[in-house]
């Protein structure tokens, strides 16, 4: 009888235990996922606010061109956003996650410069917007495998090329593919 009394403090202890550290872990991915979710809608924010603002040095943009003071103002707004989340992102992440953060944050930054510096914007900001796509893509996947999300590739970056008929960047889904070019269409 005390054997079986043992036993049945023993169990319950661990399994108490590991009920403990599963809602611990559950809580924790949680609020991880909350800082990955703010970092990247102020990451993001930065993005379009700068890149609306390159809208005229950029012929592939489909978006009308934001005016310097609007922009200069919405990005120093999207700044205080960014900085704290930031902080969440360096508390809560893992190290290949906040090192993707940083790429792709660094990135961002690039192309913030660079609508800072118009009338004058450099003459490469294809390869500004390319690299800050891939490090997007990078923090995606770095975050979604710090928690464990399932559910295969997410890249966006890939979904941007140049249309072979005119040379402009096009997103993928409008590119019209070398067999739709040869063929007419036909009436349904």
């Amino acid at each position: 009888m005390l054997v079986g009394t043992a036993g049945t403090i023993v169990a319950t202890t661990v399994g108490e235990r590991v009920r403990w550290r599963r809602n611990q872990t559950v809580r924790w991915d949680e609020r991880r996922l909350e800082a990955y979710v703010d970092f990247t809608r102020a990451v993001k924010e930065i993005h379009a606010v700068a890149t609306q603002m390159l809208a005229s040095h950029r012929p592939e943009s489909l978006r009308p061109s934001l005016d310097r003071e609007t922009g200069l103002a919405r990005l120093a707004e999207g700044d205080v956003r960014h900085t704290l989340t930031w902080e969440e992102v360096l508390l809560l992440g893992d190290e290949e996650t906040v090192r993707a953060a940083a790429a792709w944050r660094r990135a961002v930054r690039d192309i913030e410069r660079a609508a800072r510096a118009l009338p004058n914007p450099p003459t490469d900001l294809p390869e500004l917007i390319r690299r800050a796509d891939e490090g997007r893509d990078r923090f995606y996947r770095a975050a979604r495998a710090s928690l464990a999300i399932l559910g295969g590739s997410v890249e966006q970056a890939r979904r941007v090329a140049r249309d072979s008929s005119n040379g402009r960047l096009v997103p993928v889904s409008r590119r019209r593919s070398d067999r739709d070019r040869r063929q007419p269409s036909r009436p349904d």
